[in-house]
């Protein structure tokens, strides 16, 4: 589940009860592989002592009246219900009066009803894996044993829906499944799903570092610039096919469904035409609000960057404000913005982007520069596009109007101009 935050207010912890152990296996997964730093003796389960520890500290530490808890994996279900049912109790215990929520990122394959009951009694939100109709999500998604998924996660949208869950669909796009934007889309619409997220699946096969480390995937940032688009997965999309990927729902959303489905890659976008600041850490200026809570206590700056040289410390020993606030971590979070290479600063799409993730800034610009976003030309491609429209929704708005009325002005097309 994509991190989000209010710059001006907080920090968020992004926690991880199991660590990076998982029942599934899916092929472009970029955190299973983080088993590698630990112990043979690591039992991969956060104990009672490091969740009230966390949950007490984290509350404590958050000078806002909402405080946000995020638990993902790995796989954050292996923990098993009574582990949540604790969650909620010492949030009470700890809440000083704040209002708390809960969110849940999961591959779906173990929620069934008792599951679903306890998340729609304690308003968890959900984040449910799910890459679209069969052929497509079984092309990675498999468990340990290499058998596809996708009935069992099926069976958890629908018991998500049955209890009322609130839940959006996280969908990973890949070089093949980016050859299908509509029939992913006409698939979660006859599901009824009304929310949904894309994420582009970028990751290069392993460097030296990390081969050192035990790893499957490079580590950031890339040590030969050059080769760098040349040692990409075989399941990474393209560039140009990411933003034509978006583009082609975008131009169905645009037309039918605004208003109706909620595609996160939009409400995004429009928040930048809208000139305010980006709730979606990849797409803020700077970062480093938004860090990650191992199951032993181990805090990194983000959850992509969990590598050695990104750790802040252990709950045990620091603060989360002597963390977050630590010249590393604030080093961390201002270079996404100091290290936008000059190409970037003068896009025109720049106010929408800011160069995007740091993990994914491997290439050259034309003129040799490094650190260019690997899904620049995608982006741009994508942005471009969209502007003509994303100038109406915002007019719409300014007025009073819902933005869903797009879809009434696109019908006199000579209104919609570039």
């Amino acid at each position: 589940m994509e991190k989000t935050y209010d710059q001006t207010k907080g920090f968020h912890i992004l926690a991880k009860p199991t660590g990076p152990i998982c029942n599934l296996d899916c092929h472009y997964c970029f955190y299973t592989e983080k088993e590698a730093f630990f112990s043979g003796k690591s039992r991969f389960k956060m104990s009672d002592e490091t969740l009230e520890e966390f949950i007490q500290e984290y509350i404590k530490a958050q000078d806002v009246n909402e405080i946000p808890f995020v638990w993902q994996g790995g796989e954050p279900t292996l923990m098993g219900l009574d582990f949540y049912k604790k969650v909620i109790d010492l949030q009470k215990k700890y809440g000083n009066g704040k209002r708390i929520t809960n969110s849940l990122q999961t591959n779906g394959t173990l929620l069934n009803e008792e599951w679903c009951q306890f998340l729609a009694k304690h308003k968890f939100l959900v984040g449910l894996s799910l890459d679209g109709p069969e052929y497509i999500h079984n092309e990675y998604r498999v468990d340990r044993g290499g058998e596809p998924t996708f009935h069992k996660v099926q069976k958890a949208l629908r018991l998500l829906k049955k209890y009322k869950v609130n839940f959006n669909v996280l969908v990973c796009v890949t070089k093949y499944s980016s050859m299908y934007p509509l029939e992913i889309y006409h698939f979660f619409k006859d599901e009824g799903v009304e929310f949904i997220q894309f994420i582009p699946i970028v990751e290069r096969m392993p460097d030296i570092e990390a081969k050192k480390l035990g790893l499957r995937h490079a580590t950031p940032p890339a040590v030969n610039q050059e080769e760098a688009q040349k040692a990409v997965s075989s399941w990474t999309v393209e560039s140009e096919k990411y933003g034509d990927f978006l583009i082609t729902i975008f131009e169905e959303w645009v037309r039918k469904d605004v208003g109706k489905i909620l595609v996160m890659n939009f409400e995004h976008a429009l928040t930048s035409w809208l000139g305010l600041p980006s709730t979606s850490c990849i797409f803020a200026e700077t970062c480093g609000r938004a860090a990650m809570v191992e199951h032993n206590g181990d805090v990194y700056s983000c959850d992509h960057f969990m590598y050695p040289e990104y750790q802040l410390g252990n709950i045990f020993d620091n603060t989360f404000v002597e963390m977050i606030e630590s010249n590393k971590q604030r080093a961390f979070g201002e270079n996404k913005k100091s290290s936008l290479p000059s190409y970037c600063q003068t896009c025109e799409v720049r106010f929408a982007c800011n160069g995007e993730c740091p993990k994914h800034r491997f290439l050259q610009t034309p003129d040799g520069e490094s650190g260019l976003n690997y899904l620049c030309a995608g982006y741009k491609k994508y942005f471009n596009h969209i502007h003509r429209y994303m100038k109406v929704m915002v007019q719409l708005i300014e007025n009073g109007l819902p933005a869903s009325e797009i879809m009434e002005v696109i019908k006199r097309p000579l209104i919609i101009k570039g």
